[in-house]
């Protein structure tokens, strides 16, 4: 397999996840302590079928002792955990089998929904699953080891993540699907987004707001008046965490988006990055038609470079019902999208902040969110 990948025509190198640093330091432990000899490489399998040998660093090794690490490595999509080294240390127990603690660095889970439970360590389940096996690999039967992980400057590198967002206290978290990080992945995006929905959904709520991003999310906390337990942030992954709400139980939800993003959900695009999918100007010439435009307004919307710009058109010309257009199709796209499972109300706004249109959905479920202490 390629160890680099082809976006927007660069070539990016891939990088592993602090689960597979958090593999192979525990391998190469149990593997020197079992010995007694020293490891300058290791070999793990990945849940994505590939095979990786990683260099073993700042090793120690005594009588009944030993210990290493893995420097995490992003590749050419470095987050905070780039450069970190993840730490194993390998004592025998008197009795058989794996026992796997976490020290310093290493974040501790303090609220429900989270994959792990209450009170645990932040090892998520696939790079727990692949610690365990590499050690299994190693250990003669009928033996007994405590791992314990660390990772120094663990704790100052969590508070620059949404650990402390979804309860995770400190440290970094063990993560990892499949054991490799792609660069600019949509999938670790996705990943996080659905997380933060999981814990939305843990603490009880049943009502949610999607915002595009930090605009929306301000406008629904300001200019909406809406407790910010309430929002979530959906980027361009409108369809995905629309399939979400349905999975974690969500009954109502509020779409609030400026102009270019919630014009394109009105057509039925649910995913709103402009590589993908656009056609925002066709839209509103479309619905400025249907408002009654003459020709000559459509062909000058339809010709502008920008979402402002035909605002500006529209707003001249007093076709602001094309906004309570977008706002009414907003919300029937997506109860079609999710089988009418959840009720929907949308929220438009420009970008000088100000409410250009909400619908009779999202008047109600922003109301019933206010008028309660709990969300429910």
């Amino acid at each position: 397999m390629r160890d680099y990948v082809m976006i927007n025509g660069k070539k990016l190198r891939k990088g592993y996840t602090t689960g597979s640093c958090a593999a192979a330091a525990s391998k190469a432990a149990v593997t020197m302590l079992v010995s007694g000899e020293v490891l300058s490489k290791v070999w793990i399998d990945t849940p994505a079928g590939v095979r990786l040998s990683l260099d073993i660093v700042n090793i120690e090794l005594s009588e009944g002792f030993a210990s290493c690490a893995v420097v995490k490595d992003g590749g050419d999509d470095p987050d905070v955990t780039h450069g970190l080294k993840i730490f194993a240390q390998a004592r025998f127990t008197r009795e058989p089998g794996i026992a796997i603690k976490a020290g310093e660095g290493i974040g501790r889970v303090t609220l429900p929904g989270l994959k792990v439970e209450v009170g645990k360590p932040a090892i998520n389940p696939v790079p727990m699953k692949m610690i365990l096996k590499e050690i299994e690999e190693v250990l003669p039967a009928g033996k007994g080891v405590e791992v314990t992980l660390s990772v120094p400057g663990g704790a100052e590198a969590a508070r620059k993540t949404y650990n402390p967002r979804f309860g995770i206290e400190g440290g970094i978290s063990i993560l990892g699907t499949t054991g490799i990080v792609n660069p600019m992945s949509e999938e670790a995006w996705k990943e996080s987004l659905a997380l933060e929905l999981s814990l939305m959904a843990a603490k009880g709520l049943k009502r949610a707001v999607y915002a595009f991003g930090n605009y929306g999310e301000e406008f629904a906390a300001a200019g909406l008046g809406i407790d910010r337990d309430y929002i979530i942030k959906v980027s361009n992954f409108v369809g995905f965490m629309l399939d979400k709400g349905v999975e974690k139980g969500f009954e109502e939800i509020v779409l609030v988006g400026h102009l270019g993003k919630l014009v394109k959900v009105a057509a039925g695009i649910f995913h709103t990055h402009s590589r993908v999918a656009d056609g925002r100007l066709e839209i509103l010439a479309a619905y400025a038609a249907l408002e009654g435009a003459s020709r000559d307004v459509v062909s000058e919307i339809y010709g502008c470079s920008t979402t402002e710009a035909a605002a500006e058109i529209i707003n001249k010309n007093g076709l602001k019902g094309v906004y309570k257009r977008i706002v009414s199709n907003v919300s029937k796209r997506c109860c079609d999208y999710t089988f009418n499972k959840i009720k929907f109300g949308a929220v438009l706004f420009n970008s000088n902040n100000e409410l250009l249109a909400a619908d009779k959905g999202a008047e109600g479920i922003l109301e019933r969110m206010r008028g309660r202490s709990d969300g429910k």
